[in-house]
């Protein structure tokens, strides 16, 4: 199967396609090795592949900060941010977890609290 360039009989390489916000979108070269990228609408890149085989995807939220990663050779990630665009929840396929998430404030009745406490109190101010 013939590549986009050869296709087209292109002579001069490094041969590129970009998008219409200049983003490369194929690119080649002179030994008919490529690259795929597609971008969201932000120019972040989603997706990537490579004549060799390689492909990996990503996902973006709202603040252009990537909370999914993966890739053809098995590897992934997640991440997540607060309001701040701040890393607070990172991991990944190798088992890494970091976790700076804010975690709730538990709800105990008096009577659970008496039951963990073991004896009765009372509350103050």
């Amino acid at each position: 199967m013939k590549t986009i360039a050869q296709q087209l009989n292109v002579t001069e390489f490094t041969f590129e396609i970009r998008d219409k916000n200049g983003n490369v979108i194929y690119r080649e070269t002179l030994n008919g090795g490529w690259t795929k990228r597609e971008y969201d609408e932000s120019s972040n890149r989603i997706y990537f592949e490579d004549s060799n085989g390689y492909w990996s995807k990503s996902e973006y939220d709202k603040n252009n900060n990537l909370i999914y990663f993966e890739d053809s050779n098995g590897y992934w990630d997640k991440r997540e941010f607060d309001e701040s665009s701040n890393r607070i929840y990172f991991e990944d396929s190798d088992g890494e977890i970091v976790d700076h998430r804010p975690k709730s404030i538990q709800e105990y009745t008096m009577e659970e609290l008496t039951n963990i406490l073991g004896k009765p109190f009372k509350l103050i101010k």
